[in-house]
């Protein structure tokens, strides 16, 4: 058996939290523990009265420690809570037990952009080769979507998120467009960029609190959508495809998760009168399987004005659980390559809705596309997306020399 390394894994969700990268994380940490890994996952945490504190988590340690809270509604107010956030964790990661450990590897997921000075002080301190997990192009998306202007604040964020591609040992991307964008940040041996794979682990169903039978989209073929429900993924078309296809009472719409975004589409389904969708607040990630095994079809919604790359957890979720895909994405991306490559689902790029409702239509309609579909999503997705070769790479990343 190789050595037992001492892994930090930094990120600012973790479960009870039930986002998508809190159950990444999640997945992480437990594969690089059946690796023979000992992981330690380092989170902040709004403690009231203490600096630290360490729980197990499915056997998992976590060491939590006292931060601002970063989820302010405010965007001023979350920026400079999330600026402040890696002196407030090293402060007390200093206080903690794990003070005098000497760290292998260092893994930090991003977004956030700001763990750059933490990841910097920890290394400098207690040693470890310093991995970045980069799922989010930073500010650049935000330019996209005209939520941040390229004046003063956009350079800010601009060198926050330089900080910490060049503190990096290596920085795993998402996908292979990706790394065109970062390459001037790659300076081998000192600085590798690579694709690193989304990764879930495949997990038995163990029932759903959300039991579609029992709503008014009994007996539908349903359309879904969990995760985040933000203005980067740009989900007003999707309401339109809604309306186009209120008259099919076969056809129903399932939306769960939360997002800055959410309450507006629920009032808009209110204040039109639409009975072929439900809203539902997020789930816990051990529902997941329920709840897709309930449904017919995946919806991925990427705006359209997104210039970046990224391949969404939700689509990893529908391929490993086998929903065909109906994705409305941004031009030239590396997940309609992905989609259309391997027959796992219908991508569409631009603002009809008629065109839209015609590929939905195509999937739902057609049983046997989507059991072909299926099949091959389970194949692909289990082949691709897999936390046994996420955990691998990260482990065989660390040159010889550091062990």
């Amino acid at each position: 058996m190789s050595e037992k390394l001492l892994i930090a894994l930094i990120s600012t969700d973790y479960p009870p939290l039930r986002t998508s990268a809190a159950v990444q994380l999640r997945d992480l940490a437990q594969q690089f523990a059946a690796l023979g890994h000992r992981p330690v996952v380092v989170v902040p945490s709004p403690l009231s009265r203490k600096r630290w504190e360490i729980e197990r988590i499915d056997g998992i340690e976590v060491l939590r420690v006292s931060a601002p809270p970063t989820r302010a509604p405010s965007f001023v107010r979350r920026a400079i809570a999330e600026m402040w956030l890696p002196f407030a964790m090293y402060r007390n990661i200093r206080k903690s037990p794990f003070r005098r450990e000497k760290w292998d590897i260092l893994v930090w997921y991003s977004p956030p952009i700001f763990f750059g000075p933490l990841i910097w002080a920890m290394h400098r301190r207690f040693g470890g080769w310093r991995y970045l997990i980069l799922r989010d192009i930073f500010p650049e998306w935000a330019v996209d979507l005209g939520l941040v202007h390229r004046g003063p604040v956009y350079l800010v964020f601009k060198a926050i998120a330089a900080y910490q591609y060049w503190i990096a040992d290596v920085i795993g991307v998402q996908t292979n467009s990706n790394l065109a964008y970062l390459k001037r940040w790659e300076n081998p041996p000192r600085r590798r960029i690579e694709v690193l794979h989304n990764w879930l682990a495949v997990t038995p169903s163990v029932g759903c609190s959300i039991s579609v039978k029992d709503t008014p989209l009994a007996g539908r073929k349903i359309f879904v959508y969990i995760g985040n429900m933000g203005v980067a993924q740009g989900m007003d078309i999707f309401m339109e495809l809604i309306v186009a296809l209120r008259h099919r009472d076969d056809i129903g719409f399932l939306f769960v998760g939360r997002g800055s975004e959410f309450a507006r589409l629920e009032a808009e389904k209110t204040s039109r009168e639409l009975s072929n969708v439900l809203f539902h607040g997020e789930i816990d990630s051990s529902e997941i399987p329920g709840l897709l095994e309930q449904c017919d079809v995946g919806l991925v919604a990427l705006h359209p004005d997104h210039k970046t790359h990224n391949i969404p957890g939700k689509f990893v979720s529908y391929v490993q659980y086998g929903l065909p895909v109906l994705a409305r994405v941004n031009p030239g991306t590396d997940l309609q390559q992905l989609i259309e490559e391997n027959e796992v689902g219908k991508v569409y790029v631009g603002n009809s809705v008629d065109e839209l409702k015609q590929l939905a239509e195509q999937l739902i309609d057609d049983d046997g596309l989507r059991h072909s579909m299926s099949e091959r999503g389970r194949e692909f997705g289990r082949s691709m997306f897999s936390p046994v070769a996420a955990a691998n790479q990260i482990v065989m990343s660390r040159p010889a020399s550091d062990s």
